[in-house]
């Protein structure tokens, strides 16, 4: 067990790096959207109105598949670098690519994502995080590479 330590002390460096980049990536997705994805999961959980409880699945499929995206990206940064500070700028780079990867399909899909979520539209919010997740799949290849 002794003989662990020095891997320990690296699982909780490599740790304590990894998760702040993780939730500075939610907090930029949660700032530059113009819906609150937090409020709208929560005002859908206990309502018979039919809008809101499909905007709060919309919105928890974006959000869920934003987290994935980002925890993908930084995984494969935590897996490449050669030090905390290669992880740092990796990890912080794929999370901005993965924030503009989202707002080029905004401009390239017909519809407005940030309009159709909060409207309840299930299948943008799935579709949504699908993006998330290949995005995060792709930028995890490129830190890779």
């Amino acid at each position: 067990m002794f003989t662990q330590w020095p891997n320990i002390m690296n699982f909780l460096m490599y740790l304590g790096v990894t998760l702040p980049i993780l939730a500075l990536g939610i907090f930029v997705f949660m700032i530059t959207t113009p819906y609150r994805e937090y409020k709208l999961i929560r005002d859908g959980a206990d309502t018979n109105d039919p809008q809101k409880a499909a905007a709060a699945k919309a919105a928890a499929h974006d959000l869920g598949g934003k987290i994935i995206g980002l925890s993908i990206v930084l995984a494969s940064a935590v897996y490449n670098s050669v030090n905390l500070l290669d992880l740092v700028v990796w990890g912080i780079i794929g999370t901005l690519f993965q924030v503009l990867v989202f707002y080029l399909f905004e401009l390239v899909t017909p519809f407005r994502v940030v309009s159709e979520i909060p409207k309840g539209n299930v299948s943008v919010g799935i579709f949504a995080s699908r993006l998330s997740v290949a995005t995060g799949l792709l930028m995890a290849a490129l830190i890779s590479y």
